[in-house]
């Protein structure tokens, strides 16, 4: 087990989810504090912006769900940089709807893009990460990976599935000297209700949001700190503690809520694949 705090300086990062929220401002944060980042996402104009911020970027537009692209993302970060000592999994995206209503098309997508993507490109990863320096491993996650809500049933499985996966590796990759950092966040700065798989934003779910910019800095100081699993925010924090302590009282107040907006913000709709 190492012990000290991880140097980020001269790091190695994959930055996934880079063109907007909590993934460009992670990249822009490692870039600012010395790491070089090969940052990913979708959006061609939007990379080639973030890139413009620091020449510590270098980036590469694609689909992380497709594993041709996630094989090519492992090689061109290992050929431009000499190795890979990171990879902060930021990419995702959501759907709204009562689980009977929304499609397995749906579902399917969901599943891929929040959970599939993210531990396929960490396998992908995973020999290159051994020959690391101190080398992390970041998920960011969801407080809904603690404790689900309705209408976010897909979204809730694929983030607490993230949850288990990220308990596993960091057990078995422990003795590679690997680490494993889970991020559960809660409401903040993002794309995300912009570019639901479908349906729309609840009328119920609105209050202030926790800037991008604060959760990066909070999630590269504990990726110094070893830290292994952090809520950023008192807003996720509080709802870490009920779900550990008073799941029930999530549950009902839930009910209320969906009580009070019966038959709004759950009909499908098509929309972006996620916030990438």
């Amino acid at each position: 087990m190492r012990l000290g705090r991880r140097r980020i300086t001269g790091k190695r990062f994959i930055v996934t989810g880079a063109s907007s929220g909590v993934g460009r401002a992670v990249a822009v944060e490692l870039a600012r504090r010395g790491a070089r980042v090969l940052a990913t996402a979708r959006r061609q104009e939007r990379l080639e912006d973030l890139a413009r911020s620091s020449p510590s970027i270098t980036p590469l537009a694609g689909d992380i769900c497709d594993p041709g692209f996630r094989t090519r993302l492992v090689a061109l970060a290992t050929e431009r940089f000499g190795g890979l000592d990171g990879v902060v999994a930021a990419a995702g995206g959501g759907a709204i709807g009562r689980f009977r209503d929304l499609s397995s098309d749906t579902f399917a997508r969901v599943m891929d893009l929040d959970f599939t993507a993210p531990a396929e490109l960490v396998r992908a990863s995973l020999p290159a990460l051994a020959e690391g320096h101190d080398p992390v491993i970041v998920f960011i996650g969801s407080i809904l990976g603690l404790h689900p809500l309705p209408l976010h049933g897909e979204y809730c499985a694929a983030k607490a599935a993230l949850k288990s996966l990220a308990g596993t590796l960091r057990t078995e990759l422990a003795a590679d000297g690997i680490g494993v950092l889970l991020v559960d966040l809660g409401p903040t700065e993002s794309e995300f209700w912009g570019s639901l798989l479908a349906g729309e934003r609840p009328p119920w779910s609105r209050g202030r949001r926790m800037p991008a910019e604060a959760a990066a800095r909070t999630i590269t100081a504990a990726i110094e700190r070893r830290r292994t699993e952090i809520a950023p925010g008192w807003q996720a924090r509080g709802y870490a503690l009920a779900a550990r302590f008073m799941p029930r009282l999530i549950d009902r107040a839930a009910a209320r809520h969906l009580r009070g907006g019966r038959g709004r913000g759950t009909g499908p709709r098509t929309g972006p694949e996620g916030t990438t």
